[in-house]
């Protein structure tokens, strides 16, 4: 019998100081038997730190064409693609073809990803952000995980922090490259 997703329910105040967004954020998130807390905690700050005006979440793991997360102009057009993790090569140079801006957001060690971006390999390669998140920082929200979150999301001057009731965790967030 497959294992079905867990549905986690997200309150957010988001506060981007750094970009001038405030939002209060309403999310149900589906997370696949095969999506680790990690990679689930990754996802959902890199929606915190890129929401604007057409961000949506993928269709998941069954569509592998779609992306994570991106960002639609009102015809449907793909503005901003956001991976996460670290998106094989050529999954990156055929994103690279399809999308305006390409973001990685990553939890991993970003050395692999990085040196992939400098190896000529990837098609726009010099367009793609490619932003880091301390793994130490990622494991502390991950264990605070529950079906029900509140979250107070506040960046200020590249340094992140998250309340989570009576804890806040900051880490900086480390923009290895973004030309946008």
């Amino acid at each position: 019998m497959a294992l079905s997703a867990t549905m986690r329910r997200f309150d957010i105040n988001l506060s981007d100081v750094d970009r001038g967004v405030y939002e209060t954020l309403e999310l149900r998130l589906a997370q696949h038997p095969s999506e680790t807390d990690l990679y689930l905690v990754t996802r959902l700050l890199a929606y915190c730190l890129e929401y604007g005006e057409g961000i949506d979440f993928g269709r998941g793991v069954s569509t592998p064409d779609d992306p994570t997360i991106a960002i639609y102009d009102l015809t449907g057009q793909i503005l901003l693609w956001i991976e996460i993790g670290q998106p094989a090569p050529d999954r990156l140079h055929k994103i690279a073809k399809t999308a305006d801006q390409v973001a990685v957001y990553t939890h991993k060690d970003p050395a692999p990803t990085l040196s992939d971006l400098e190896s000529g390999q990837i098609h726009r390669a010099e367009t793609i952000a490619l932003i880091a998140f301390a793994p130490d920082f990622i494991q502390a929200l991950a264990e605070k995980l529950d079906r029900t979150n509140r979250w107070d999301v506040l960046r200020s001057e590249g340094q992140l922090y998250i309340t989570l009731g009576d804890a806040t965790l900051s880490s900086p967030v480390h923009t290895l490259r973004d030309p946008r």
